[in-house]
């Protein structure tokens, strides 16, 4: 009988480790599959897994269709609108951008093309003057973006919830206005931004500021440090080696890669894009890079 019991004992141990290891294999089972269906039930990530030659070509995987916008347009001065010709690919989120001080929109427009591939909805604008400052230049901004949602060739295409500003300049700085007259936008991308106010620690959104070290204009140390050191929210910044204030104005593949990237990952969603962002590019030697600060991890 002592036999049986001891048996018995010992037979259902087995059972209870072994159902015990199956309840563990299965938990890792889920565990290791939750990222990969997480990814798959996001709706706004787009293209294909990204790599470091994608995110630095010259264009994305989206055809691009682009269309002048008319200066006869309420509360911005027009400017040109790309858009990303597949129409199967659900909604996209928009990004509203200005030039800098003086500037026209052709100053940057490099960018439009390049961020729409991407997947987005790029609204590049020309400003009632070339010499509003920034406050006007926010409010034209968002202007644009309702513009685009509710009127704009574009607009049966655009996600109204997914909507980011950015700009070069006084252009940047009007970016972080903007950020702050509607906290429901989901990203900011101020190059060399310029702005007389200092503090912005009322903005949450996202932001990704890219400066440079020789910047005579807006200088690192009293426009772009400050502004990144307030920001409340996620927050990333970049400062190019030896660039002056007009980087923007040409083609750069490192500004692209993070512009893109802070876009995918803010406006989409697409976390597979933290990896261009997470520790993020390197600084030391003949780095393009001067420094490089974030929060991650995103």
């Amino acid at each position: 009988m002592r036999g049986r019991k001891l048996f018995g004992s010992a037979s259902r141990r087995l059972k209870l480790t072994l159902a015990s290891s199956m309840a563990a294999a299965l938990c890792a089972g889920v565990v290791a599959a939750a990222p990969a269906q997480a990814q798959v039930a996001n709706p706004y990530a787009k293209g294909p897994n990204p790599t470091e030659a994608s995110v630095t070509a010259t264009t994305g995987p989206f055809a691009v269709t682009t269309s002048n916008i008319s200066s006869l347009v309420s509360g911005f001065g027009g400017g040109r609108l790309y858009y990303p010709t597949a129409t199967n690919q659900g909604t996209y989120g928009a990004i509203a951008l200005s030039p800098g001080f003086t500037a026209g929109w052709s100053s940057i427009d490099w960018l439009g093309p390049r961020l729409a591939s991407f997947g987005f909805v790029v609204i590049g604008i020309e400003t009632n003057s070339r010499y509003d400052y920034p406050p006007s230049r926010g409010e034209q901004l968002l202007a644009a973006l309702d513009w685009a949602v509710e009127d704009s060739p574009a607009a049966s295409r655009i996600d109204p919830t997914r909507l980011a500003v950015g700009g070069h300049s006084m252009g940047g700085g009007g970016s972080l206005e903007a950020a702050s007259d509607r906290p429901s936008l989901k990203a900011v991308l101020p190059l060399a931004p310029w702005n007389s106010d200092k503090t912005w620690n009322e903005v949450q959104v996202p932001t990704l500021i890219i400066g440079g070290e020789s910047d005579t204009v807006a200088p690192v140390g009293s426009h772009s440090t400050p502004f990144y050191n307030s920001l409340s929210g996620e927050k990333a910044f970049l400062e190019l080696n030896n660039a002056s204030h007009f980087f923007p104005q040409s083609p750069n593949n490192l500004v692209a890669k993070l512009a893109i990237s802070w876009a995918k990952r803010w406006v989409d969603n697409d976390t597979r894009y933290s990896q261009f962002l997470c520790p993020g590019p390197a600084s030391g030697g003949l780095s393009e890079v001067q420094a490089y600060r974030q929060t991650c991890p995103f």
